[in-house]
């Protein structure tokens, strides 16, 4: 293929498929960014490849897990577009918080903000709604600038897409009021070798996750819950039923 022919391509968000393949190399020059193990499995270079796009959907708490391993090994991050996300959510979930920015409302023109992240951030997590000519100008240049794109929600010409099948949390028995243990069933797919569909299930145990229970309405329905919906109202429930048993 011709070099123009290539560059073309490029500006489309259009990867080779040799660049879909990691080498042991990679890892040691830090052209791949650490995950953690279980996401390892799940992305065709054990880990975040600069100049990648990774979408990620159905759970915020699996787009901050991606960006865990990265930020502890010293890179910086930035979420954009996500207002809901904390610094304590970040933190529990193992993000080195000294490294993350937060960009939770960019404007009603986001592209500007999320192309200087690029110039200058090693991860950028977006969840802006943006149309389909910006987001893949976008992809190119996270391509150029060797940075990481990571989209929270559907993304063109992803090179992998992780999407959070289900999301469920531990029992409250016992009178637990906490929510301790969270586990997310997660399918990969995407192109090149990405394509063949992998699934791994992601645990956060006690000592990572210790979320106080709020209550509230329920989620929207196609997309799995981070956090237990209406489980504080059940909680309330089943105390009154306990209060009016007899001795």
């Amino acid at each position: 293929m011709s070099r123009s022919a290539t560059a073309s391509l490029a500006a489309l968000g259009v990867n080779p498929a040799s660049e879909l393949t990691s080498t042991t190399t990679d890892h040691a020059t830090g052209r791949v960014l650490p995950v953690r193990g279980e996401l390892a499995d799940l992305l065709p270079w054990g880990g975040l490849r600069r100049g990648s796009t990774v979408s990620v959907g159905g759970s915020t708490s699996l787009l901050l897990a991606l960006l865990a391993g990265a930020t502890a090994d010293g890179c910086w991050a930035a979420v954009v577009g996500l207002p809901q996300i904390g610094v304590l959510a970040a933190a529990e979930l193992g993000v080195a918080v000294q490294r993350l920015a937060l960009v939770p409302r960019p404007g009603s023109d986001p592209g500007p903000v999320i192309a200087a992240l690029l110039d200058g951030i090693d991860l950028v997590a977006v969840a802006c709604p943006l149309p389909p000519s910006l987001a893949r100008r976008l992809t190119a240049r996270a391509r150029q600038r060797k940075a990481v794109l990571i989209a929270f929600g559907s993304w063109p010409s992803a090179d992998v897409e992780l999407t959070a099948e289900s999301v469920s949390w531990n029992a409250l028995d016992d009178g637990a009021e906490t929510l301790r243990r969270q586990q997310i069933a997660v399918r990969s797919g995407g192109r090149g070798s990405a394509g063949r569909a992998k699934n791994v299930l992601l645990t956060f145990g006690e000592k990572e996750i210790e979320l106080p229970l709020v209550a509230g309405g329920p989620d929207r329905p196609d997309e799995p819950a981070d956090a237990g919906p209406g489980r504080a109202d059940e909680l309330a429930a089943r105390r009154a039923t306990t209060r009016e048993q007899p001795a």
